[in-house]
């Protein structure tokens, strides 16, 4: 991501100087010795020069994460974070000190909550953000906008965008990326090491229950999570699968297509749950009652930035609703 691209091959031209000085074995010794030696050292100029330039060995992800340019952390760095899951990762890897604000979705671990706050990532003004003085901004590539980008280069601040996605092979390659650049490789691997081995403990369920995940604030905002969505990843890799599909993102919850899809369960956030005031105020929510979800209230909720952040508690998230799904499982078949 943020390294350049070696070339190690060899020119046409230095290829084709080889193969003009090829030498007849009867030339006289004093030419055949001088033209060997010449070509014996120009042949090891190209190999030394190879050998220097060779990208890393192993599958391209390595690569990518072998190349990756380190930074200098010392007690003097100043680091703002402008999203919730690398904030999670700085603090796993030993950063914690380090940060002197965070966007308003950095809520874990709980020491960050009290720390300046810059703003919603997608609305983070440069003025906030420099008022910190920071030596390092950390963010989401794409989530930050343009303007903001070159506001912070302008000040001479390094700044360094990581590309995210919402798989655990994402968050895995994430990890591995901003331990390479902080110099922690070792808890890099251990952090991942730990994901691997938790979602493999997520149980397999009999049979995979319906989830709709429903996004509110308030019953004037309620929306409904189809394809390619964050939460539909999290409630596979539970074991369940998403109630609605053949959209992508977030569409608004209509009762008609709620009491169509007919979820077993449904998911929400913490801070979602408590906007309708409770699980009765979900309840009166247009086609929640006609659902077997509504019916047997089998309502889960988790908290957002752990349940959608796909950071170094991935498994762990994954495990915790797992559980969850079959309790409500166990619940409904009563």
């Amino acid at each position: 991501m943020f390294a350049s691209e070696l070339n190690s091959t060899p020119t046409n031209k230095t290829l084709g100087m080889m193969e003009q000085h090829k030498i007849p074995y009867n030339m006289n010794r004093y030419r055949l010795s001088f033209l060997s030696i010449w070509a014996g050292l120009l042949l090891c100029s190209i190999m030394g020069g190879c050998q220097g330039k060779s990208a890393p060995k192993g599958d391209t992800a390595s690569a990518k994460v072998a190349n990756q340019q380190s930074l200098n952390i010392d007690k003097k760095t100043r680091i703002v974070s402008l999203n919730g899951t690398l904030t999670e990762i700085l603090c796993a890897l030993g950063y914690e000190k380090n940060i002197v604000g965070v966007d308003v979705t950095s809520t874990y671990p709980a020491s960050v909550r009290k720390l300046p706050k810059v703003g919603h990532n997608r609305n983070i003004q440069a003025e906030g953000v420099l008022s910190l003085q920071p030596t390092l901004v950390i963010g989401k590539k794409g989530e930050i906008k343009p303007e903001l980008t070159q506001q912070i280069k302008a000040a001479k601040i390094d700044l360094q965008l990581f590309e995210m996605k919402a798989t655990p092979e994402g968050t895995q390659q994430l990890i591995a990326q901003v331990a390479q650049q902080l110099n922690k490789t070792k808890v890099g691997e251990e952090l991942n090491n730990k994901i691997k081995e938790q979602l493999g403990q997520v149980d397999k369920l009999e049979k995979a229950p319906k989830v709709l995940f429903i996004y509110a604030r308030g019953t004037g905002t309620m929306m409904v999570a189809g394809d390619g969505t964050s939460v539909q990843q999290m409630i596979t890799l539970a074991g369940g699968q998403n109630a609605i599909s053949g959209f992508e993102s977030f569409k608004p919850l209509t009762a008609e297509a709620l009491i169509k899809a007919n979820p077993d369960v449904i998911l929400m956030f913490d801070s979602g749950l408590k906007s309708l005031e409770g699980p009765e105020g979900l309840l009166k929510a247009p086609g929640v009652k006609e659902t077997n979800a509504g019916r047997n209230k089998a309502f889960i909720t988790m908290d957002g930035q752990f349940l959608n952040g796909f950071g170094p508690r991935l498994g762990e998230a994954a495990l915790e609703l797992n559980k969850k799904l079959k309790e409500s499982s166990s619940i409904a078949a009563k």
